[in-house]
């Protein structure tokens, strides 16, 4: 008789049969740095649960799903989809929630998700709450009566709960009351009263500087953006997040943390900045639907003297008629020029082009220019500049109180504020330089030891790089920032000083122009009118 051999074959151990994702989900009205206690409490249910429904050795939690701070009727929370993306790949094949309102508390997501998605990706659901589901071991338990009756009864309480949240939000901001999640850039809100608003120092120092450069120093949106980047100053967004702020918006993945002239022109704009308590700019279409659509200006909240101001409202005006004019720059300078935005052809109304023409600099019509109608109306710079100078000087004498015009003038935060911020902007850009040295030096130890791969090293040695010589232009930037504000230190702008010791102005600047201007009008003739802010007289020349 033949002997039969036994295969004694090794196998590899069996992969755990059930490969688990835990959703969790928790509504809240505030931004917390701090995970909420709520989802701590969800997650432990959830796996005392599994330690005591599956026998050990059949399962394996893969990755905890939670979405805090979002509604379930939100189809765009991310931890939910990246649930969906894991069940959809077969990396997980059982889905555990504590309750259906957790997951769904819009009807028909919560059937199409347990009648199709699930079955389709022959995937395994578990709800723990009443009704209570596992359509692996009763599969009627997710096509049962009861499910799509919770459903109704979790949307209806979703309607609900929404409306009663529109009226308290609507009397919240009809008093005045802070109601977002978080607090504008420059702002914070106050320890004793989340609905309170109160000034973030570090923060509105910078709102101050952007519209001091914007309003004094004639520097471009553009311009402004770049110096801050030079600076190491952190964009809005990054400086939530470095404070512990769960800051999140629809740019949130690819904004690297600089600064931008969208960014310097929303905080120009901005009229919170002022004391002003605006609200209700946008509103999400239903409790369903949660796109936002844009509200007119004359339904939104606005509710003065709500919170210390930043910004005075002479030099936030002053902006925002900066900001309505055409004050664009080539791409490599950081200024505009010195009547950018002011002057204009006093027939057609349109901004006057500046233009180069052997070796002297025009204005000249920009509807000519671009569209051959109208006519040239030139006047060329140095005759215009002497002009408007001389309406300056002949209005300044008809003024008794020179202190005052002094302050419309030159507003400008001083000297030793602006070295104090730029030092200590120094001081930190040369502490992470320090820093990513050692690390840098510590890289190749953790690859010869082993604790890193090689791929690892080059990858992480590759960026450090990056760091290193970005920190050390914005160290170089700095320390000639900070010599070229100390050689200036007491004299200020030169107009300043003429004007004090002669009681006139010997120069113009952008700062002066803005203060004292507020259109040039050139005529055919080469007939100069200046409407000016301070007096209702019309000077021609």
């Amino acid at each position: 008789m033949a002997r039969i051999r036994k295969n004694r074959e090794n196998h590899a151990p069996a992969e755990p049969l059930w490969k688990i994702g835990l959703y969790i989900r928790l509504s809240k009205e505030d931004g917390n740095a701090h995970e909420s206690e709520s989802i701590v409490n969800q997650e432990k249910i959830l796996r005392d649960f599994v330690d005591g429904y599956f026998e050990a050795g059949t399962f394996i939690i893969v990755d905890v799903f939670a979405d805090d701070g979002l509604t379930g009727t939100d189809k765009q929370r991310p931890e939910f989809q990246r649930l969906e993306k894991c069940i959809a790949s077969k990396a997980i094949n059982c889905m555990i929630l504590k309750s259906l309102a957790r997951g769904f508390r819009n009807l028909a997501d919560q059937q199409k998700f347990l009648e199709e998605f699930i079955p389709a990706h022959g995937a395994r659901f578990i709800n723990l709450s009443a009704p209570f589901i596992d359509n692996y071991k009763n599969p009627r338990s997710a096509s049962g009566l009861e499910v799509p009756i919770r459903g109704m009864f979790n949307e209806q309480f979703a309607a609900q709960t929404s409306e009663e949240i529109r009226k308290t939000f609507k009397m919240k901001r009809e008093r005045g009351e802070f109601i977002g999640a978080f607090a504008p850039y420059g702002l914070k809100k106050s320890p004793s009263d989340k609905n309170k608003l109160l000034i973030d120092e570090n923060a509105a120092q910078v709102v101050r500087n952007i519209f001091d450069w914007f309003v004094n120093k004639g520097y471009s949106k553009r311009g402004i953006a770049q110096r801050l980047n030079q600076m190491g100053v952190p964009n809005p967004a990054e400086y939530k997040r470095k404070g512990g702020l769960k800051y999140q918006n629809p740019n949130t993945s690819v904004n690297d943390g600089m600064w931008t002239s969208a960014t310097v022109a929303r905080i120009l704009q901005n009229q919170m900045y002022i004391g002003l308590m605006v609200q209700g700019k946008y509103r999400v279409i239903s409790y369903k639907v949660h796109t936002q659509v844009n509200v007119p200006e004359g339904e939104w909240f606005v509710v003065p003297n709500t919170h210390e101001a930043i910004i005075n409202k002479e030099t936030f005006d002053k902006a925002q008629a900066l900001h309505a004019r055409d004050t664009r720059t080539a791409n490599a300078q950081k200024e505009v020029h010195m009547f950018s935005g002011f002057v204009r052809c006093a027939d057609c109304q349109k901004a006057m082009h500046r233009k180069t023409v052997r070796q002297y600099v025009y204005y000249f019509c920009r509807s000519y220019e671009d569209k051959k109608i109208c006519t040239k109306h030139a006047i060329r710079l140095d005759k215009l500049e002497h002009i408007v100078l001389t309406v300056i000087r002949k209005h300044i004498r008809l003024i008794d109180n020179l202190s005052q015009v002094m302050a419309h003038i030159h507003n400008a935060p001083s000297a030793h504020n602006e070295s104090t911020q730029l030092t200590n902007a120094l001081k930190t850009a040369k502490k992470q330089l320090n820093q990513h040295n050692d690390v840098a030096d510590s890289l190749y130890m953790d690859w010869k030891s082993g604790d890193i791969t090689k791929e690892e090293y080059r990858r992480l040695k590759s960026k450090v790089a990056e760091q290193l010589q970005q920190l050390e232009q914005n160290i170089a930037y700095l320390t000639e920032a900070i010599q070229g504000l100390a050689d200036d230190t007491g004299s200020a702008h030169p107009y300043l000083a003429d004007f004090l010791k002669y009681r006139n102005i010997q120069t113009l600047s952008r700062g002066i122009i803005v203060a004292l201007i507020d259109r040039i009008w050139v005529h055919e003739d080469g007939a100069v009118t200046i409407d000016l802010n301070y007096s209702e007289m019309l000077c021609t020349y």
